[in-house]
């Protein structure tokens, strides 16, 4: 297991101030890796509720929990909704901060219990794969292999540590079966898995394309809203990514769907049945990909305050819009030797009055298109002194 410390002082840091933290994720991204570092798996405060012995432990969960003292770590909370109450109790009964840490894979479920019952209580951390930043920091300087290992293989770290390309993509088929049989029924989600895994591969022919659910649902022989609510599912569970377009008067048509990315790209790859990188690299949607690729990692390492992108009917377009403080940023994803200006990056910088866009490519070199306009690495991404 790769180290984790951008995450692990996060934890920290909400630890420090709020009574409780709220560890949010896919399965399998490492969520009680990170809840070992702060409490052993082995202490009678650590309770798994996918195990049945821990469970069993909280069947009488007021009597068992108004006694322990320290951290409290509770695997899988979104499995016994019902503590919800008794923790908002229990967090209320001191001002103590860092007495519960709380895993769940993402779900509607939990989402919606704990902020209704622990608002303003705790603190949400998201936890996604392996980024750019972990993988790279576990070499010491920038690896490109290991950043098209990522691309390929997905950040989820049985995926990405996997012996083998074939092993990799073993375990990200059995995972997206997994999510589909046993996941969305235990999250209360009553969606047929045949249903649901064929959706789930159409969707591929969306990612980083703006949505629309007619096709999809004429495709189906379902209604659209039945469409949406399979979007809606899979990006509760942190499966997709929709992007939310940027709307202002600006007195031209704007776009207002939004766009469509896998937040894996190695489930993204998965479902495209491209196992190896020269598959990759020769399958007509390795743009597309790359692109979805690369945005997942400036949100990640960026952390901007708001994100969008923006695109007009009459042709104009910006991948990615983010708020930072007062500051206006635009990103471009091209997967080009050497990007040049074009007629959209002139009027999203004029029409949206950004303070700076960046041009995010594979290549080596960081150079000036145009006052404004800056031509970056994805490895530039990373803090001085692991660039290499």
């Amino acid at each position: 297991m790769l180290n984790r410390p951008q995450l692990q002082a996060s934890i920290e840091k909400a630890l420090s101030r709020a009574r409780g933290v709220v560890l949010s994720g896919p399965r399998q991204s490492g969520k009680s890796t990170l809840a070992q570092m702060f409490l052993s798996r082995q202490s009678h405060n650590y309770f798994d509720l996918e195990y049945p012995p821990h469970a069993q432990r909280l069947e009488q969960s007021v009597h068992t929990l108004e006694h322990l003292q320290g951290l409290i770590v509770i695997d899988e909370v979104q499995l016994k909704p019902g503590l919800f109450p008794l923790l908002r109790v229990l967090m209320d009964r001191s001002n103590t901060p860092g007495q519960f840490l709380l895993l769940g894979s993402a779900s509607p479920a939990l989402l919606r219990q704990a902020g209704e019952s622990l608002l303003g209580r705790v603190e949400t951390i998201e936890v996604g794969g392996f980024d750019l930043l972990e993988t790279t920091c576990a070499q010491g300087t920038y690896n490109a292999e290991a950043t098209l290992q990522l691309w390929l293989r997905g950040g989820l770290p049985r995926s990405y540590l996997a012996a083998t390309d074939e092993d990799s993509m073993v375990w990200r088929q059995q995972a997206i079966a997994h999510h589909v049989h046993f996941d969305l029924p235990q999250f209360g989600i009553n969606i047929a898995a045949p249903a649901m895994l064929r959706f789930w591969s159409m969707l591929t022919h969306y990612h980083g394309q703006i949505w629309s659910s007619a096709p999809t649902a004429q495709s189906m022989g379902v209604a659209e809203s039945t469409i949406r609510r399979y979007l809606d599912t899979l990006t509760q569970t942190l499966m997709v990514r929709q992007l939310q377009p940027w709307h202002e008067n600006l007195g031209k048509r704007q776009v207002k769907a939004p766009k469509i990315y896998f937040r894996d790209s190695g489930f993204l790859h998965a479902l495209m049945n491209v196992q190896t990188l020269p598959a990759l690299l020769t399958h007509p949607q390795c743009g597309a990909s790359w692109e979805g690729f690369a945005l997942e990692q400036v949100l990640r390492i960026a952390q901007p305050d708001q994100s969008y992108f923006w695109a007009t009917h009459q042709g104009a377009e910006l991948d990615l819009l983010l708020f930072k403080g007062s500051q206006r940023i635009g990103v471009e994803f091209k997967r080009a030797d050497a990007p040049r200006v074009t007629p959209s990056m002139r009027i999203a910088i004029d029409n949206l009055k950004l303070d700076a866009l960046y041009v995010v490519y594979p290549g080596l070199h960081r150079y000036t298109l145009m006052p404004g306009v800056e031509v970056v690495p994805l490895w530039s991404l990373l803090p001085a002194g692991v660039h290499g």
